[in-house]
């Protein structure tokens, strides 16, 4: 019997030792001389960045005094449009009233069909006064004819020259309006796209520099993995130490997911929704509390939300001398919590909720390697590439019901 309980003894510790090796951990190690010389590059880079960024808001008044002359031009082309439009719709009303009117000077007095009525009418008179009177008339209605004719010819071509306008104002237009719209699109799309990779350039120089001079701090060796050297000041640092992880946890108690983790370049973690709006959120394992923030990101590029005040919780765990870390984001309130304190799977760190950029309620979980704030070893640009997918660890069915 107590040979049977050994050998079940050596298979546990066995299976958890491979357990432990097959989680997804990060195990390359970075010593602090090769994290403070990335810091050093990526910090130069910011700075890069930053100094593009204010060029390019150097230059965003003149691109906004071009792009208010332009809407001057288009506002100015508009109103032409609108003039010469009602020229030609005046003008078309002009032609059709002269037509009439000469139709119906022919018609009245019979003359349309050619210079014999003219001489009929005219040789017709009774008398010579008579005689002279038709000659009178005819010559005038000869005279104000040919004068309609012309005017009605006049109006046809300033009708036609007016409609070849009109087209060439409206291809103005139109090229002014793209013009318009390239402008808007180029004021801030160098800004944007160096923004978008970055909580701010100031806080991420903020955190690499205090990353470096937390593990300076600590006494680490220019050559030592420095999260062998935070576990091993930890471990000789009582109260400071962070238990060993022994099981992971779903943070809520019951709900099912909205959106899945997709990695690197899309949802870095999972997010998950309760019928219970303000469901109590607890961590996934057992830990340290890391951080306890707002998150401080501009209105363009905000990692957890898009007005900056999304209440955000980081735990660190423990897991056989490597750590992982857990974010939890959009929380309506914090728990009885502070930083430093160790936490377990039954500790309440929050509520769900909406915070930050978020439609509605629900929780925003990511788990990584690292993470970008003091002590947390890495970089924003590595913190990303870093994420774990949080199934990886607990069990996520489409809906459940206990933790």
């Amino acid at each position: 019997m107590m040979k049977l309980q050994k050998i079940c003894s050596v298979f546990l510790i066995l299976l958890l030792f491979v357990s432990f090796f097959a989680l997804p951990l990060d195990t390359k190690a970075k010593t602090i001389q090769q994290f403070e010389e990335e810091v050093e590059k990526y910090t130069k880079q910011l700075q890069e960045k930053q100094d593009k960024i204010a060029k390019n808001d150097a230059e965003v008044a003149q691109i906004k005094t071009k792009i208010a002359s332009i809407e001057k031009q288009i506002k100015d082309a508009t109103e032409e449009i609108d003039a010469l439009q009602k020229e030609i719709d005046e003008s078309n009303q002009e032609i059709e009233r002269k037509s009439k009117e000469s139709k119906k000077i022919m018609e009245y007095y019979q003359i349309s069909n050619g210079d014999n009525i003219y001489l009929e009418y005219a040789f017709g008179a009774t008398s010579i006064t008579d005689m002279i009177y038709r000659l009178s008339v005819v010559e005038q209605l000869t005279e104000y004819n040919d004068k309609l004719m012309k005017e009605l010819e006049e109006l046809i071509r300033k009708n036609e020259k007016q409609q070849v306008d009109l087209k060439k104002k409206q291809e103005e237009l139109a090229k002014m309006q793209e013009e318009l719209e390239s402008e808007k699109e180029r004021i801030n799309a160098d800004s944007k796209s160096i923004r978008e990779t970055m909580p701010s350039v100031e806080q991420q120089i903020k955190s690499a520099k205090e990353n470096v001079q937390y593990y300076k701090n600590l006494g680490c060796g220019q050559t030592e993995d420095i999260q062998a050297c935070q576990f091993r000041y930890e471990q000789s640092h009582p109260g400071s130490s962070i238990p060993s992880t022994n099981g992971f946890y779903r943070p809520i108690e019951y709900g099912s997911i909205s959106q899945w983790y997709s990695g690197y370049g899309g949802h870095l973690g999972i997010d998950m929704i309760s019928s219970n709006r303000s469901i109590a959120i607890y961590p996934v394992a057992s830990g340290q509390v890391f951080q306890i923030q707002y998150d401080s990101c501009s209105s363009n590029n905000c990692s957890y939300g898009c007005n900056g005040k999304a209440k955000v919780v980081k735990i660190r765990h423990n897991i056989g001398g490597r750590y992982i870390y857990s974010t939890y984001a959009h929380l309506s309130q914090f728990g009885p919590i502070q930083v430093g304190q160790l936490v377990t799977p039954y500790t309440l760190i929050g509520y769900m909720g909406s915070t930050g950029c978020s439609t509605g309620a629900h929780l925003h979980l990511e788990m990584t390697t690292c993470d970008w704030n003091e002590g947390g070893g890495c970089l924003w640009r590595d913190y990303q590439k870093r994420t774990i997918n949080p199934t990886s660890y607990i069990n996520f069915p489409s809906r459940w019901n206990n933790r």
